[in-house]
C-alpha cells in the first residue's frame, strides 16, 4: 500500500541520515538530549509568574533520565556485537523516528524554561496564559512521544518502565489542571494599563507589582531592562505589548528613584552611551554606583558608601531607607560631602583633560532638611494641641505634606505621626475626619507605614468613617482599605471587622470615583476566600451586575474581574445562576470592548465548567457565532478562553447540536 510504503520510506531516510553521522548515530540523540536535562536542571531563579510550573517541568524531564541511560547502555551492547544493516534498518529507524522526536519534545522544554528564566519579567507576567499554553503544548509533545515510544523494541527495565508511566500520568494531570492565574497580579496589571483609571492607590499598586515581580532593587531593573531591550529587537512580539512593557517599566524606575533617562533604560540610551564611551578610561571609584557615571558631587551615606549626590537624593526621596549597593539599613538620612574622593576627581580630570559633566539643579528636597524635620516636629506637637483649631490646622498640613513625597510620608511617620491621628480619627468632626483619613491613605503609600497603621488600630476606625463620613472621607477611607489590604493579614482583618458591608454600601449609592475606590478595594478583599463568602452573603453581585449595566460608569472589567472570583465559590455560582445574568455576559461577549469579552468569556467559562445549564443558556442567546468570531480576532487570552469554552460546549452530552471533533 502507498502508506506503508511511504512509512518504510521515511524510516530509510532517517536510517541512511543516521548513519551518515556514523554508526552510533542514535547515540549522538540520546547524548543531545542527556546534555539538555542537565542543562535544563541548571536553570536556577526563575521568574515568579511562573517558577512553579519551571520547578514541575524540570523535575519531570529529570525522571527521563534513567530511560535516556538504559537506551544509551543497550545501543553500546548493539554496537559491541552487532554491525547495522541496510537489511535490517526498520528495528533502528523506528527507534531513530522516535529519538528524534523526543529530542524535539526536549528541545521546546529547555526553550520555555530558558525563556522563564531569561525573558523580560513584566513581559512574563502580561502574557501569562500565553506561556502557560506553552507549557500546556510541552505536555502534549512530551506525552505523545512516550505514547509513541517502541516499547516491544526497548528492553528497558519494570523500574523504568515505572518511572515513565509516572511522568505520563504526571503530564496528563498537569495537562488537566485549570489554569491558577494570580488574579491579585492579574487585576493590578489591569488597573496600571487602564487609561481611565483614578485612585490615589496608584502608587501603591505599582509598588506591589514591583515587590511581586521582584523588580525594585537596581540590579533587578538593571537586568529587566536589558530583557526588555532584547524584547524591543524581537519582531515576533507586537508594538503594543511591547509599548505596555516599557510603559510599567519606567514606572517602576520612578518609584525606585531611578532618572529615566539613566543608564539602564537600555535602547533608548544607546546614543548616550555611545557619547560616553570614553567613560571606560575612568577609574571605576570615580563611577556612582547607581548612575555609573563619574561624579561631580559624591557624598557619603550612613554605611560609609559613596554615591553622587543627586543619584542617591532621588533613592532616598523615593522612600528607600537602605544602601543601593550593600543592602544595609540606614540609621539615617544624612549625606556628608566626600571632599577626598572629589579632589582625586577633579586631579584626575586636569590630567587627562577631562570635563566633569555639569549637573542640573535637583529640584527635589533634602531627606535630611531640617527645615522640614522641625515643621514635622512641630505640626506633630500640634496634634496633641487642646486647640481644635490648632489640631484641625496641623492635620491639614500634615495630609498635604504626606501627599507630597516619599520623604515626608517616612519623616511623619518616624516622627510619630501616625498614633495621633489614628486616636483623632474617632472625633466626630466629620471636616477632620476627611482629612485625617486621606492622609492615612497617603501614608499607607508606604510598605513600613500600613504596618504602623494597622498596629495603631486604625482598621476598625477607617471602617466607621466609611459607613458614617462625608462622601470624600467614605471616598478616600476605601481607597485606605485598598492600600492597606495589600498586606494578606489585613484583607483578614478587614473581613472580620465587618468592612466589606459598606464597601458594598458605597458600590451601590456612592459617587462615580466612590463606586471605583470600592469595586478596586473589594476585590482586593474577595482574593481572601473567607471574604469572598462573606461578600456573597451581604449582597455584592446585584451592584455588580449593574456595573455590567450601566456602562457610563466604565467599570465593566472590575466587576467582571470580581465576578470570575465569586463563580469559583459554589454559593456564588448558585447566587448568579438565580440572577440569571448570562444573558447580560452573552451580550458583553457580543458588544463589548476586546477587554469586556475577554473576562466575560472567562465567566461563562468558570460557571459553564461547573453547570451545563449555563451553557445552554449562553447557547440559548446566540453565545456560539461570537465565540466563533473570537477564536478569529479576540486578544489572546480571550481566543484561549473561547476555544475552551467551544470545547467544553462540544464534549457536553447535554448539548446534541454542538459540532464534535
Amino acid at each position: 500500500m502507498e502508506g506503508e510504503g511511504s512509512r518504510k520510506g521515511e524510516k530509510k531516510r532517517v536510517l541512511m541520515m543516521m548513519m551518515e553521522d556514523g554508526e552510533n548515530g542514535n547515540g549522538k540523540v540520546v547524548n543531545e538530549m542527556v546534555d539538555m536535562i542537565e542543562k535544563a536542571g541548571s536553570y536556577v531563579g526563575f521568574r515568579k509568574t511562573h517558577k512553579k510550573e519551571c520547578i514541575n517541568l524540570v523535575r519531570r524531564l529529570k525522571l527521563l533520565m534513567p530511560l535516556l541511560e538504559e537506551i544509551k547502555d543497550m545501543m553500546m551492547m548493539i554496537t559491541a556485537h552487532h554491525q547495522p544493516s541496510i537489511s535490517n534498518y526498520d528495528d533502528d529507524a523506528e527507534l531513530a523516528c522516535w529519538l528524534l522526536h523526543l529530542k524535539k519534545s526536549l528541545s521546546s522544554s529547555t526553550k520555555l524554561l530558558k525563556t522563564c528564566y531569561s525573558a523580560s519579567k513584566i513581559f512574563l507576567a502580561l502574557e501569562s496564559e500565553a506561556v502557560m499554553s506553552r507549557f500546556h503544548s510541552v505536555y502534549d509533545k512530551i506525552n505523545q512521544s512516550l505514547n509513541d515510544m517502541p516499547r516491544h523494541k526497548l528492553p528497558i527495565s519494570e523500574e523504568v518502565q515505572e518511572q515513565v508511566e509516572l511522568m505520563h500520568m504526571q503530564l496528563t494531570r498537569a495537562k488537566r489542571r485549570t489554569e491558577s492565574q494570580d488574579m491579585e497580579l492579574a487585576m493590578d496589571m489591569m488597573i496600571v494599563f487602564s487609561t481611565n483609571h483614578d485612585t490615589n492607590a496608584d502608587d501603591a499598586i505599582i509598588e506591589r507589582l514591583a515587590k511581586k515581580l521582584d523588580l525594585h532593587t537596581l540590579a533587578d531593573l538593571r537586568s529587566e531592562s536589558m530583557a526588555v531591550a532584547k524584547l524591543a529587537k524581537s519582531k515576533a512580539k507586537s508594538q503594543e505589548t511591547v509599548q505596555q512593557v516599557v510603559h510599567l517599566l519606567a514606572k517602576f524606575k520612578q518609584i525606585a528613584g531611578i532618572d529615566e533617562n539613566s543608564v539602564l533604560d537600555g535602547p533608548a540610551s544607546v546614543k548616550k552611551c555611545l557619547e560616553k564611551s570614553k567613560s571606560l578610561l575612568i577609574p571605576h571609584e570615580f563611577l556612582c554606583p547607581i548612575s555609573l557615571e563619574i561624579m561631580a558631587d559624591p557624598v557619603i551615606i550612613a554605611t560609609g558608601q559613596t554615591y553622587e549626590r543627586e543619584s542617591i537624593q532621588k533613592w532616598l526621596n523615593s522612600g528607600h531607607r537602605t544602601c543601593p549597593k550593600t543592602g544595609q539599613k540606614l540609621t539615617y538620612m544624612a549625606v556628608a560631602p566626600n571632599f577626598a574622593l572629589r579632589n582625586l576627581i577633579l586631579q584626575w580630570c586636569e590630567k587627562n583633560n577631562y570635563n566633569l559633566p555639569k549637573k542640573e539643579t535637583c529640584d527635589e528636597p533634602d531627606i535630611a532638611s531640617s527645615p522640614l524635620a522641625e515643621e514635622v516636629s512641630s505640626l506633630i506637637q500640634d496634634l496633641y494641641s487642646s486647640h481644635v483649631n490648632v489640631q484641625r490646622d496641623a492635620i491639614v498640613r500634615i495630609r498635604m505634606l504626606s501627599k507630597e513625597s516619599p520623604d515626608s510620608r517616612i519623616m511623619i511617620a518616624n516622627s510619630g505621626g501616625i498614633p495621633p491621628l489614628v486616636y483623632l480619627l474617632s472625633f466626630t468632626d466629620s471636616e477632620i475626619q476627611q482629612h485625617i483619613v486621606t492622609a492615612l491613605l497617603n501614608l499607607s503609600l508606604d510598605e513600613a507605614n500600613k504596618r504602623i497603621i494597622t498596629r495603631e488600630g486604625a482598621i476598625p476606625v477607617i471602617i466607621q468613617v466609611l459607613r458614617n463620613g462625608t462622601e470624600e472621607a467614605k471616598e478616600n477611607s476605601a481607597a485606605a482599605l485598598f492600600s492597606l489590604s495589600v498586606l494578606e493579614e489585613n484583607k483578614v482583618l478587614v473581613g472580620c471587622s465587618n468592612g466589606i458591608q459598606p464597601l458594598i454600601d458605597l458600590l451601590r449609592n456612592g459617587t462615580n470615583r466612590g463606586k471605583k475606590d470600592a469595586v478596586t478595594a473589594l476585590f482586593s478583599l474577595v482574593l481572601n476566600q473567607a471574604n469572598r463568602s462573606r461578600a456573597i452573603k451581604t449582597g455584592i453581585i446585584p451592584p455588580l451586575l449593574h456595573l455590567l449595566e450601566d456602562k457610563t460608569l466604565d467599570m465593566v472589567d472590575e466587576a467582571l474581574s470580581i465576578l470570575l472570583l465569586i463563580a469559583s465559590h459554589p454559593e456564588g455560582r448558585n447566587e448568579i445562576g438565580g440572577l440569571s445574568f448570562i444573558q447580560t455576559l452573552v451580550e458583553i461577549v457580543r458588544d463589548g470592548t476586546p477587554k469586556n469579552k475577554e473576562c466575560a468569556t472567562a465567566v461563562i467559562l468558570e460557571l459553564g465548567s461547573n453547570n451545563s445549564s449555563s451553557l445552554l443558556a449562553a447557547l440559548q442567546y446566540g453565545v456560539y457565532d461570537h465565540l466563533m468570531e473570537i477564536t478569529r480576532c479576540g486578544t489572546t487570552r480571550a481566543r484561549r478562553k473561547a476555544n475552551s469554552l467551544l470545547h467544553l460546549m462540544s464534549k457536553n452530552e447535554h448539548i446534541p447540536f454542538i459540532h464534535r471533533k
